[in-house]
């Protein structure tokens, strides 16, 4: 009877490996090369875009498209706005999101677990349907093209609370235990031993809640409809129909501005963000 090799399960593991990599290969170029094409289109003319078969290098690198998209709208008030209102929506979003779980997890109160399941239902709920009744609440109060018009209905963050309370179930209780016993009230835990050591999970949902409020479109197109109080998404709109036909060249250069902010918070943050997911992942 002839002895099974040794090397058998690793003959048998490489055609597994060679399809996990080409799947990875495929999943990696459905996500960059559209971001690579909008990159190289920011440099091209008009003709160049529209070339069968696709000409993915410009004759020329150029800047002149991205002049015209920035002489054709106001950028910088539309990068003021969003940026006023991803700051101040974001942190209190984070605020939000880190006081509520560490209530869910670390106080008793009555009906805590029906709370908690609240919250599992909002995940579930999609955004669009709860608009008309925020747009007719913010249109009572004349909030209509203001920054808390913006920012307040979009403050609760279900996902940020989900992934916080799954984070803080995970530390170690005999801290705050040792932090009660010397007197240190709910806050000091909050903020002097629970935030220092939650870092990644803190930066994985900082960077959610930026990338989500600094990309909104639907809402912020709803209550503003003046351009000085627009947001960066809502103003490429003014590009689309730029001299009665969308000048692609500079609308992707325009997207280029959009998109740049958020790539350079995405890789200062990205080993945080992993480490803060995973983390996340435990449950409880």
């Amino acid at each position: 009877m002839a002895t099974p090799s040794l090397s058998t399960p690793t003959r048998r593991r490489k055609p597994l490996q060679l399809g996990g990599y080409l799947g990875l290969a495929v999943a990696i170029a459905i996500m960059i090369l559209p971001l690579v094409w909008m990159f190289l289109a920011g440099f091209k003319e008009r003709d160049e875009i529209y070339t069968v078969p696709i000409q993915w290098l410009p004759e020329a690198y150029d800047l002149s498209n991205y002049a015209a998209a920035l002489a054709a709208v106001p950028f910088g008030s539309f990068f003021l706005n969003s940026t006023i209102t991803t700051v101040i929506g974001a942190g209190l979003k984070l605020l939000l999101g880190l006081t509520t779980a560490y209530a869910v997890v670390f106080l008793e109160f009555p009906f805590k677990k029906f709370v908690f399941g609240l919250v599992i239902f909002a995940l579930l709920v999609p955004q669009q349907i709860v608009m008309i009744p925020n747009f007719t609440l913010v249109a009572s109060l004349g909030w209509i093209n203001t920054y808390q018009g913006i920012i307040v209905p979009g403050l609760a963050s279900a996902f940020g609370t989900f992934l916080f309370r799954q984070h803080f179930l995970t530390l170690p209780i005999s801290i705050l235990e040792a932090a009660a016993l010397d007197g240190a009230s709910h806050w000091t835990r909050l903020w002097r031993f629970i935030v220092p050591i939650s870092a990644p999970t803190i930066a994985a949902v900082a960077l959610v809640s930026i990338v989500s409020e600094w990309n909104e479109y639907l809402w912020p197109l709803l209550v503003v409809d003046r351009s000085d109080m627009m947001t960066l998404p809502v103003g490429l709109m003014l590009l689309q129909n730029n001299d009665g036909v969308t000048n692609w060249g500079v609308l992707m250069a325009g997207t280029v501005l959009v998109t740049v902010p958020v790539l350079i918070a995405f890789f200062a943050l990205q080993k945080k963000i992993i480490a803060g997911l995973t983390a996340g992942g435990v449950t409880g």
